[in-house]
């Protein structure tokens, strides 16, 4: 695929993080999905969480070799998914940051459609997508998460769910670390970091098209479970009412839907995700 270089103006960088129990075909798959993008990056950060399996590095390795605008950033012991984003941004070289997971794959127009967003709504600070959640293959998609567009929508979203897609948002580094950056919320860290952002006045945007694709197995909604999930969710939205961006009611309404959600079988977990909250 040609790949159309960026005007100095609007050159972005990619940020991500892989940890030691990621698979290096999903790492390969996920990094070649960045390097086949019609408008090429010229600054990608690889954040490495702690030590990585002899697959990952000689994946990394490999990309290294062919990529000279391939960055690694390698953290001596598992930090977690906020601290080694915190770190990441701080080598990204450009004020437009592109989040990427390790495990998903972009469309090949993702991040010229996003630039060309920010170009259009220069008073937009991040920008997401729809994802595509596949369990099998990424031509048999399973779930579409499509966003609220505009703003107005996205803060009245926010109140109750996450108002944009982490693994395909495109940010403003300046706009991120001015709110704070990622603090420590697990599984929750960009949630957080949204409505810090949006309470700061800072505007956000959702393409309606598909920008990702997501691996999104039995494991993803393992993850979403438990008393430590549980007790993470409501500990934010308690954070969101007490600087004011919910009121009492809306705190106490979600927190009990979100903890039953939580402690419920996987499988009607799962269920539920599909059927309502997707």
């Amino acid at each position: 695929m040609s790949c159309i270089l960026i005007p100095e103006d609007v050159r972005y960088s990619v940020l991500m993080s892989v940890y030691g129990r990621e698979s290096a075909d999903h790492l390969r798959t996920a990094m070649e999905s960045i390097w086949n993008q019609t408008l090429c990056t010229d600054d990608f950060v690889l954040v490495c969480d702690g030590p990585l399996s002899e697959e990952l590095d000689a994946v990394i390795a490999k990309m290294q070799a062919g990529h000279p605008e391939l960055h690694v950033v390698r953290l001596g012991k598992n930090a977690g998914l906020g601290p080694a984003l915190n770190k990441g941004l701080t080598y990204c070289r450009n004020e437009l940051v592109a989040r990427m997971d390790s495990d998903d794959i972009s469309c090949p127009d993702r991040c010229e459609c996003q630039i060309r967003a920010f170009l259009a709504h220069p008073e937009v600070s991040f920008i997401s997508g729809t994802v595509e959640e596949f369990s099998i293959s990424p031509d048999m998609p399973e779930v579409y998460r499509v966003l609220p567009e505009h703003h107005e929508e996205i803060i009245s979203f926010a109140r109750r769910r996450n108002p944009f897609n982490h693994p395909c948002v495109m940010y403003k580094k300046s706009a991120v670390i001015s709110a704070g950056g990622y603090l420590d919320f697990y599984l929750l860290e960009d949630y957080d970091l949204w409505i810090r952002m949006l309470i700061k006045g800072f505007r956000g945007y959702n393409l309606q098209q598909t920008l990702l694709r997501m691996r999104a197995g039995s494991g993803l909604y393992l993850r979403r479970s438990g008393w430590k999930y549980a007790k993470s969710q409501a500990a934010l939205f308690r954070r969101m009412k007490e600087m004011g961006f919910i009121t009492y009611r809306e705190y106490l309404v979600s927190t009990v839907i979100r903890t039953v959600v939580s402690i419920l079988p996987n499988a009607l977990r799962k269920k539920l995700f599909y059927k309502a909250v997707r």
